[in-house]
């Protein structure tokens, strides 16, 4: 499973980060995690609000951090 965290480099950016290594760790899951700060990387997901959680490619979530138990079912979901 490929994990993007896209953002800029604001403090939910960076957050929400933190936030997917968490929930990584207690899912018991690997994963590849990168932070893409490239603001035409973003765009090329049509992301127009950051933070956003990008799966395999797919855009799951943009513009707000999540609540712990909602993001860590976007994984298991995307990780089956």
């Amino acid at each position: 499973m490929k994990i993007e965290v896209l953002g800029t480099g604001c403090a939910k950016c960076k957050q929400l980060e933190k936030d997917v290594y968490n929930a990584l760790t207690e899912l018991d899951l690997a994963a590849d995690v990168s932070k893409v700060e490239d603001i035409k990387k973003i765009l090329s997901y049509k992301v127009m609000i950051t933070p956003a959680l990008v799966i395999d490619g797919q855009v799951k979530l943009a513009g707000r951090l999540p609540k712990k138990d909602e993001l860590q079912q976007i994984i298991k979901e995307a990780g089956q």
